[in-house]
């Protein structure tokens, strides 16, 4: 279990953050012990009151401890490492409270101490209390044979140079069939019969017409490819310029492609809308789901809270009933048969407790198992939208890459006719 601690004063503030049910689908708080309040706030009340007999300005400590994600770890479990981790400390005797908290379907647990000694009126000192709930948290990971975290296995692995940083992938361009490609200026060729009418026929196939390198016609597409319109056509160049007259009024390839880009906008900003609407509306349903699912799982928990307590009213009723009254409960006091049945009505009510507790957390790993799948879920819609925008950054990048090449710049090296 990871565990992170501080000291720290404003027990107002720290009651309301860990009573704060908006941001957790889940609070309980477990336990409340050396309080005489009856409530999170009057208990941090509390302290602070007691705080000012004495110079501490951070008298309370705060203990968050994070069970592993993969695990189930429960609640006896918990309260485990949270008496060791106390002993560790020499918080030993110590009022203190617990909290759980549930968010995202992990289950986590916040315990927070009084540090003044009632009875000398100090504060307790800590020193090095960060190494040694490094030392309980390690045993722990070590007993329960749980995966130790980097961090523990080898202490370099903590320097972030160390790290590998998975970078964003992106997407293959989609290739376009050369036979698809081929039939398109075709149609375009066969539906035209002056240069004016292949231009439109070209465009509405996504297609812009240019001048090449070589004073021949080419396509330009939405992706920058060039294609020769003799090549790509079938055709012999002496019967398209027959057709097409001279290319030198049109757009060089780098213009076209700048042309491309400036027509592109519109579309990638209406895109970006439409991702960004289409997020919005996920993000909603998925809080509409989460709300409502938190709402059933409360529920749940309340009816078996009721329903534990009043089995543990009745079980209480039958053992309180074993014992006699009147004479016969006085001679049984006399033979030591009272003594007898108090000791295994404790037996069984700490067995009846254990139990409780265990449905207990059978309920709550059902139900945090419900929230993970909830989550994998956003998860898996998440990644797609986020892959999506991703492509729509690269698109914007590259088409204003583009826009921002100057007008008839010359071309080095290869020629790029087709």
């Amino acid at each position: 279990m990871i565990m992170v601690g501080n000291q720290r004063g404003n027990g107002l503030n720290l009651a309301a953050h860990l009573l704060n049910d908006r941001d957790n689908d889940h609070v309980e708080v477990h336990e409340l012990r050396g309080f005489t309040a009856e409530n999170l706030h009057g208990a941090f009340q509390e302290a602070d009151a007691i705080s000012k007999g004495t110079k501490c300005q951070q008298y309370l400590f705060s203990l968050s401890i994070s069970p592993p994600e993969t695990e189930k770890v429960s609640t006896s479990n918990i309260l485990d490492a949270i008496e060791r981790a106390e002993q560790k400390l020499g918080l030993d005797d110590q009022a203190r409270a617990i909290v759980f908290h549930e968010k995202n379907g992990r289950r986590h647990a916040h315990v927070v101490w009084s540090r003044i000694d009632v009875m000398e009126m100090k504060a307790i000192n800590l020193p090095f209390y960060k190494a040694r709930l490094n030392d309980v948290s390690k045993d722990l990971f070590l007993e329960h044979g749980w995966r130790l975290p980097d961090g523990y296995r080898d202490r370099n692995n903590r320097d972030p140079r160390n790290f590998t940083l998975q970078e964003w992938q992106q997407a293959k361009r989609t290739k376009k069939d050369a036979r698809e490609i081929k039939r398109t200026l075709q149609e375009a060729w066969s539906v035209s019969d002056t240069k004016e009418a292949f231009t439109h026929a070209l465009e509405d196939k996504g297609y812009v017409l240019a001048r090449g390198d070589r004073r021949g016609f080419v396509a330009v597409d939405v992706q920058g490819e060039v294609y020769a319109i003799p090549k790509w056509s079938g055709l012999k160049t002496k019967q398209v310029r027959e057709k097409l007259g001279d290319p030198k009024d049109l757009r060089s390839v780098d213009e076209a492609k700048a042309h491309i880009a400036e027509t592109m906008q519109p579309s990638l900003s209406r895109w970006q809308e439409e991702l960004e609407a289409r997020k919005q509306k996920q993000k909603d349903a998925r809080e509409r789901q989460r709300r409502k699912l938190i709402e059933r799982q409360r529920a749940e928990r309340q009816r078996l809270k009721a329903k534990l307590e009043d089995r543990q009213t009745l079980e209480d009723r039958q053992r309180q009933a074993r014992f006699r009254t009147g004479l016969q409960g006085l001679w049984d006091r006399v033979r030591g048969e009272h003594s007898r049945i108090r000791r295994e009505n404790e037996a069984s009510a700490w067995k009846a407790h254990l139990r409780d507790q265990q449905q207990t957390d059978e309920m709550i790993f059902h139900q945090i198992e419900e929230r993970k799948a909830l989550k994998r879920e956003k998860v898996i819609e998440m990644s797609s939208i986020k892959d999506q925008a991703h492509d729509l950054a690269s698109d914007r990048e590259r088409f204003r890459e583009a826009r921002g090449r100057p007008s008839g710049m010359a071309r080095d090296g290869p020629r790029f006719e087709r």
